[in-house]
């Protein structure tokens, strides 16, 4: 899998790397909806958007305006 969810937390950035097994039953944007917290603003990047170099992962930054993929649905819409 080549994209990954990302959304803002208190502490910062959190990244969601979506499974082959979640992704052989649900499209990446129903995961999002599923795992990003209720009403969470989520962005969907490419792997390659996110920097490798963890030594400063909570310096990670986007701008609010940039989490344009939709927002976390409430989770009783969702069954696992």
């Amino acid at each position: 899998m080549t994209q990954r969810i990302i959304y803002k937390t208190d502490e910062g950035l959190a990244v969601i790397i979506p499974s082959d097994e979640a992704l052989a039953t649900r499209t990446i944007q129903e995961i999002a909806a599923k795992d990003v917290p209720s009403g969470v603003a989520y962005k969907i990047v490419d792997v390659a958007d996110i920097p490798s170099d963890r030594t400063f992962r909570n310096a990670w930054n986007i701008a609010d305006s940039e989490l344009s993929d939709g927002v976390g649905a409430d989770r009783e819409t969702y069954e696992d």
